[in-house]
């Protein structure tokens, strides 16, 4: 009755199974936007975002110049690949399951003179080729106090 209206406007239901106890039922959010209808969804963005942040954390003692921005590009993008060969990126290449940029369209000679160096990635976790595109930060060496 009532899941089968609430489920779909992204309402978890609690259900109560003969045995087992009362139990969520369903794994949705409520979310005007179609990306994030389900938790795994959210939850893998989350550690992906996560997973880079920290993995990208070594760029803090480095200059911000053309050689990091190749350095933090190959680290992203070798972390993304191998997430796509176990699956959990979707598309038959890799150009369809993610793309890293990290170079002078990412940043601004602002960005560049305060060592801030911005990262652009797109990762296909809900279709093929349609990504779902977020920025990493990271203070570089040429930072200013």
């Amino acid at each position: 009755g009532q899941q089968e209206l609430l489920n779909p406007l992204g309402v978890n239901c609690l259900r109560l199974l003969s045995g087992r106890g009362y139990r969520v039922w369903g794994a949705r959010l409520i979310s005007s936007d179609p990306e994030w209808k389900y938790v795994s969804d959210r939850r893998y963005f989350n550690y992906l975002e996560a997973s880079i942040d920290r993995g990208t954390q070594w760029a803090v003692f480095e200059p911000n110049g053309e050689r990091l921005w190749a350095n933090v590009r190959q680290a992203i993008a070798d972390f993304l690949y191998n997430e796509w060969r176990s699956g959990a990126l979707l598309g038959s290449t890799v150009e369809e399951a993610f793309f890293v940029r990290c170079d002078r369209s990412t940043m601004t000679q602002n960005d560049l003179d305060n060592g801030r160096l911005i990262c652009l990635i797109g990762v296909a976790i809900i279709k093929p080729a349609e990504f779902v595109i977020f920025r990493i930060g990271q203070k570089t060496a040429d930072a200013r106090s």
